[in-house]
């Protein structure tokens, strides 16, 4: 258990794993959104590829969304 002077800097911290984590899956996402976009517009047969591509990303978010929840919970 926490102690109570340091609940604040605990849920910083969680707050940090969220953000940081959605600002750099929103980064890596704007290059792959755009190729993807490129590509389809070539030919529509990449638009499973680029879609999955733009998915992998945001995976990154839920695992910052993980690291939050157990700062959150377990300390």
């Amino acid at each position: 258990m926490v102690d109570p002077s340091q609940a604040g800097m605990v849920a910083v911290g969680a707050g940090l794993a969220v953000g940081l984590a959605g600002i750099g899956a929103g980064l890596g996402e704007q290059a792959i959104g755009a190729a993807a976009v490129g590509a389809m517009a070539e030919d529509e047969k990449f638009f499973g590829k680029g879609l999955l591509m733009t998915v992998i990303p945001e995976s990154i978010v839920i695992f910052g969304l993980v690291v939050s929840l157990i700062l959150l919970f377990v300390f």
